[in-house]
């Protein structure tokens, strides 16, 4: 009777310990107080948020940057920007009649987009001397290798706040540039006077500066051309050039200006179509992983948007498939592919995209990685379909007065 007492003892205390073992348990899950309010007050991503709400067509729409033809909107870009959500859209002088004409065009790209979730990228190549697509109202600036040769920090600065007055005052906002390529190569067909110079450290602090000046006056800079086009003797417009540099060479010379444009917070870099030789022999860096992932986004920690130059290009579309190319490029590390001539291209670069989605070539994870980024960048910048009622004639005489002061100096 008395083991029997005892054995009932020993369990009910085992029982109460466990019990009790078990309450501390759950008190120890309990959240206090300012735990409990840290949870409420966590600020919500409203990007991830957007990105969440988004489907596979208006993810796949912001991969692609595309061009148009004409003066006035048309059937092809009207369905490229309503159906297929396109990130935005570039411009060249065959759109640009007059002031009045551009911000009609501008104005109506943006209103089609109205509808949907993300605005457009409304971009450009507005690099100054011979490349420029700004109508004949404004005065062309001096090109880069005159500023170059001034070598004046503050004229640079100026010059980017100028460039992003000029765009504004039509309503785009993003410019492919400035041009971060050193000029090595007497030879180089494509890049000379569009380059500040042969000198390494000229060509970084002046094309800062204008980067600066450009994305302080709320323009999306777009650096270019990654990893340096200027030591090519190939225009790849017409072919593919060649850079016999290994990553040492690369890293003491044509990296610099990059390197340092990311460590002032570049927003977004322009790779160019050159075949590295000794990095990666078989595909260009437009289409390289080791170049875009390993070197660019590895190595030089840039987490920024990644466009390629355009795709139409004879570098890529005389050796690839466009839609193969495009693919190759987005999962070698690219966020965006340019693609500004021939809608048939346009179509053909967006369909291969979504059928590597689907059939996942593309993994999902990659995808909303750079849609991501992209959302990111337009908000950053607080881009969105405003419209424009009326060219700012002021505006463009005080530009044209500026420009005019820098002629005359």
């Amino acid at each position: 009777m008395k083991k029997s007492i005892i054995r009932i003892l020993l369990i009910s205390s085992l029982l109460l310990s466990g019990c009790n073992n078990s309450d501390h348990s759950s008190l120890s899950n309990v959240k206090t107080k300012d735990e409990v309010t840290i949870m409420k007050t966590k600020p919500i991503d409203l990007v991830q948020k957007k990105v969440d709400s988004m489907n596979l067509d208006e993810k796949i729409g912001q991969l692609v940057i595309v061009g148009l033809d004409g003066y006035s909107i048309n059937n092809n870009i009207t369905n490229l920007i309503k159906q297929h959500k396109v990130s935005g859209v570039i411009l060249f002088s065959k759109n640009v009649e007059n002031s009045n004409q551009l911000v009609s065009l501008i104005n109506s790209i943006k209103t089609n987009n109205s509808l949907n979730k993300a605005p457009l990228f409304v971009s450009v190549d507005e690099e100054g001397g011979r490349v420029s697509r700004m109508p004949y109202e404004l005065k062309k600036l001096p090109s880069n290798q005159i500023i170059g040769n001034l070598n004046d920090s503050d004229l640079s600065y100026n010059i980017g706040k100028i460039i992003g007055d000029e765009l504004k005052i039509y309503g785009f906002n993003m410019d492919f540039a400035p041009v971060l390529d050193i000029n090595s190569n007497p030879n180089n067909p494509i890049i000379g006077d569009r380059s500040f110079g042969n000198n390494s450290n000229i060509v970084s602090k002046l094309g800062i500066k204008t980067m600066k000046g450009m994305s302080d006056n709320n323009v999306i800079p777009v650096v270019k051309h990654f990893p340096g086009h200027g030591d090519t003797s190939v225009d790849s417009h017409v072919g593919l050039p060649l850079v016999n540099k290994d990553i040492n060479e690369l890293n003491n010379f044509e990296l610099l200006p990059f390197k340092n444009a990311i460590k002032n917070n570049a927003d977004a870099i322009m790779v160019a179509h050159i075949l590295l030789s000794k990095i990666d022999n078989v595909n260009p860096a437009s289409m390289s992983k080791v170049v875009i992932t390993d070197i660019l986004r590895k190595k030089l920690k840039f987490n920024g948007v990644v466009i390629t130059d355009d795709m139409t290009m004879a570098a890529i579309i005389k050796y690839n498939d466009i839609g193969d190319a495009a693919i190759k490029s987005f999962n070698s590390g690219s966020d965006i592919i340019l693609v500004c001539h021939e809608y048939a291209n346009e179509l053909k670069v967006i369909n291969s995209l979504k059928t590597a989605v689907q059939n996942k070539t593309i993994s999902e994870k990659r995808l909303n990685e750079s849609v991501y980024r992209i959302l990111k960048l337009k908000e950053k910048y607080k881009i969105n379909n405003d419209t424009l009622n009326t060219i700012n004639t002021n505006k463009i005489n005080e530009i044209n007065d500026k420009i005019k002061s820098f002629s005359n100096n």
